[in-house]
Order: C-alpha cells, then structure tokens, then sequence
C-alpha cells in the first residue's frame, strides 16, 4: 500500500482535525541514526519500541547518505502509531570556508560542513547527476574504511593479536551495507572479547594495542570501549588513521541541490556551545550564522539537543524561530551509548515547553512538506528552494491533522 494512500484528502483531513484536534504538544525526535549508517539500536524496530514506551510520537530516521531504510521505517513506525519523518545527513566541503580557515559544524576541519535534508520524498527519489554522485560518494567511503581496516589489521599483526579483522565479514555482519569507522571499533572490540578469556588479558592487549596506554573504560562498558578503540586507533593521530580523500566529499551547494531534487528542505546541524562552553567561529555569532545561511539558501536549522547547555539552546532555537527558519531538534544516537528516544539537553536536563513547543512546529511542518510533495507535488519549498513563508502556519496545522490523524488510526 502506498503510505500516503491511509490519509484522507487534505480538506477531508482538516476538517477531521478540528474536531479531534487537543492543545497538547507531543514528544517528537526528529533525528536518529539507523543501521543503514551506523545507531545504537540494533534494529529499526527496537527504536520504535523505544519510542513508544518513552511517548515519542514523530520520529525522524537521519541515515548518512542513505534512504535505504524509509520503507521499514514508514511501515514499522505506522502500526505503532509513530508519525515517521525521512531525513538523510550528508558530509560536504564548502571550498571557500576552507581556503578561509573556517571551522564550520566540524570542529576539527575547516570547511567541512555537515547537512541534512528533511522531510524527503517517501518512496525515495533521486534524479541525475546527483544519483550517480551519491553512489560515488557511497563507494569512496566505504573504500575508505577497507583501507584504515587494512592498516588496523597491519597493527594487530606487529602486535601479535593472533587474529585479524574481515572487512568484507563485517560488511555483511554488522551492517546494512555502509560500513563507518565506528564499525571497525565495534568488530575490533568483539574480537578481542572472543580471543581473550580473562579480563586481565583483555587489557593487557588494550595497552598493547594502544601503545603502552591503558584503558581507560571498564571491561563491561562496551560503547565506552569502542569510542576508546575508534578516538585512540582510528582517529587523526591513531596507527591506522587514513585522511579522507576529496573523493569522500561533495560541494556544499551540491549537496543542497541534491536535497531539493530528492524532495527535501536543506538543513544545517548546529553543533552550537561544547562543554566548555565554546562555539566554532561560523556558528559564534548566531546572527551571522543566520545572515549566510539564508544567503546559501538554507532555512531550516536542526539541535542535537544533548551536546548543548538549556541556556544556549534556548537562545539559538527561540532566534532561528523567530527568524523564518524550521527548527528542529533530535537525539542522533549515531554513537554506541545507548540513550533515551525523548530529547534532553546535556546532563539529562529537561528541555522548557518553548524548547518543545517549537520543535513540535518544526516537525509539522516537516510532516505536512512531505506529505503535500507526495500528494500535490509541492511542499514548503518552491523548485528553487525558497520558502513559502506565507503558508508557514498551515502547514504547521496540517503538520498536526497529519501526526494526529495516524496516532488515532493506527495506535497499536
């Protein structure tokens, strides 16, 4: 069945709202990672679980380069009554930030800059050229983990490890079909807990591998080990780091064309204050950040709201807001550590109802975008990326009709 085919026409779809309409404004998380990139959950449906269990009632899948989930995705979160947002993030290179020296949402690389598109077309789409420059982009990285698992397979050998990694067994094992370095962490550490019986061993071979230094993580904490292997091994300074070569990367602007052409709103991810309280120099002064993002054709901004104090976010978000953009915000779970669907800002804090409150627009209107470039052939965007500003509130609403209209139906 056509997932879109279960709604009601729009007008049919408003009416049922303004009579089943509450004022309540839901728990929605529209970041996560899968295992079609790399997650801490072991499954899609396992998120979904999660999700119920914690309220969660928008959910918005945010693979690397990859819509390969949405099917799952859209059919697993409809019968739990989850309103299932399409996303993808990708890893671009603005050339002039980096000839600049301009550390943008990559705190380690000048012109490196993170982007999402949000509210893709479901089923998925993508036209040429940009198909064929993802695939590339798709083979170069998955190129690049063969040859650093290479290089760590070179280290296990001087060690004397006594076995050594499958590159192409861990494709196939541990997942979907793109392989990131954090599975290269993942597999090493499920190794070494399979060749070492006692703990004492285990880390004598961590040190070992690590040069002398030991580990730091419990043996019981195996998220906490990976980041060890991944930031110690795998990383700039690490035995079997290899730099990414301009291959692994597409132009910034490329990759908003990419999101449009796939139905998306461009989105750029927010690292904002880290614990210390600092910010990269394009995102120090917000009101810079705003004046080149809508000079590159980017309204839409996105939090991963546990890297960031309730103070900050509540400046960024509540001024992003009031300048025009969609803001959203999300936990990504794009690491081993395993933590909570419903969104907090960093130490387990809370986030205010302004927080929630605009978060639940934004995701509205990211629901409604999808939902009209599926039915009507446009959304908030026109064919050239800008905003229709002056429909911002209906979608808002008919973001609501839509996310209500499927808790109430398919409420499992």
């Amino acid at each position: 069945m056509d997932f879109w085919s279960q709604f009601p026409a729009k007008d049919e779809l408003l009416v049922w709202y303004k009579k089943n309409a509450g004022d309540a404004v839901l728990s929605v998380n529209a970041h996560l990672h899968t295992p079609y990139s790399f997650s801490a959950f072991r499954d899609i449906p396992q998120a979904l679980d999660m999700a119920v269990k914690e309220g969660v009632k928008v959910m918005g899948i945010n693979d690397f380069y990859s819509t390969d989930g949405y099917a799952e995705w859209a059919s697993e979160a409809a019968v739990r009554g989850i309103f299932p947002l399409f996303n993808i993030e990708y890893i671009s290179l603005n050339k002039a930030d980096q000839l600049a020296g301009l550390k943008v949402n990559d705190p380690g690389n000048p012109g490196r800059t993170y982007l999402s598109g949000k509210g893709l077309s479901f089923p998925p789409k993508m036209d040429e050229p940009f198909a064929a420059a993802l695939a590339s982009v798709r083979n170069e990285s998955n190129h690049h983990v063969a040859r650093m698992c290479s290089k760590l397979n070179d280290l296990l050998t001087d060690v004397n490890a006594g076995f050594l990694l499958d590159f192409e067994q861990i494709r196939l094992s541990l997942t979907k079909g793109m392989v990131r370095e954090r599975h290269l962490a993942k597999a090493l550490r499920e190794a070494v807990e399979k060749q070492f019986a006692s703990g004492d061993a285990k880390s004598a071979f961590y040190q070992k591998l690590f040069g002398g230094k030991c580990l730091v993580s419990s043996l019981d904490a195996p998220a906490a080990i990976e980041n060890e292997l991944r930031n110690n091994l795998l990383k700039a300074g690490g035995p079997a780091f290899i730099p990414e070569s301009a291959a692994a990367f597409l132009e910034s602007e490329m990759v908003c064309k990419m999101i449009l052409n796939q139905g998306g709103i461009p989105t750029y991810p927010f690292l904002a204050d880290d614990n210390n309280g600092n910010f990269t120099p394009f995102e120090g002064s917000k009101e810079q950040a705003a004046k080149t993002l809508k000079e590159r054709n980017i309204r839409s901004v996105e939090f991963i709201t546990t890297r960031n104090s309730l103070e900050v976010l509540e400046e960024y978000v509540q001024f992003f807001h009031h300048e025009g953009f969609v803001v959203t915000l999300g936990s990504e779970h794009n690491t081993p550590a395993m933590e909570p669907i419903e969104l907090f800002a960093r130490k387990k804090t809370e986030l205010s109802p302004v927080l929630k409150e605009i978060n639940y627009r934004g995701v509205c209107l990211v629901a409604a975008h999808q939902y009209l470039n599926a039915t009507e052939g446009v959304g908030y965007l026109d064919q050239s990326g800008k905003p229709f500003l002056d429909r911002r509130d209906q979608l808002v609403t008919l973001g609501m009709a839509l996310i209500t209209y499927l808790n109430h139906t398919n409420h499992a």
